[in-house]
């Protein structure tokens, strides 16, 4: 949680239930911004000749607090920066942590 450290000071429902879904959006961006970083860092690795393992990958988590500064300086110049279109896609096979599990959807064995 930021600010406050989590604690909603506001006695006003329409307030707290805007700190709550801020915090939610925040919490939101943030992991989906670390789920990017780790996706770039494979795709550098898999460029130096470094073999995936789907078994590592498995238990890297995106939700990551410890960089979170609370009260930090944050730079908001990029803000206006249009970002190149995401690409998903990671050459790394999934099959294997899947198993022999019948209900798995098609396409599950592959990342993105």
């Amino acid at each position: 949680m930021v600010g406050n450290g989590g604690v909603i000071t506001d006695n006003d429902p329409v307030e707290q239930g805007k700190t709550v879904k801020f915090n939610a959006l925040l919490t939101n961006a943030v992991i989906f911004h670390n789920a990017l970083d780790i996706a770039e860092i494979v795709r550098q690795l898999q460029e130096e000749g470094w073999e995936i393992d789907p078994e590592d990958l498995a238990h890297i988590s995106p939700y990551l607090t410890e960089h979170i500064r609370r009260f930090g300086e944050y730079s908001t110049h990029e803000l206006g920066i249009q970002p190149e279109a995401y690409d998903p896609h990671l050459d790394v096979d999934f099959s294997p942590l899947r198993g022999n599990d019948p209900r798995a959807p098609d396409g599950y064995g592959q990342a993105a």
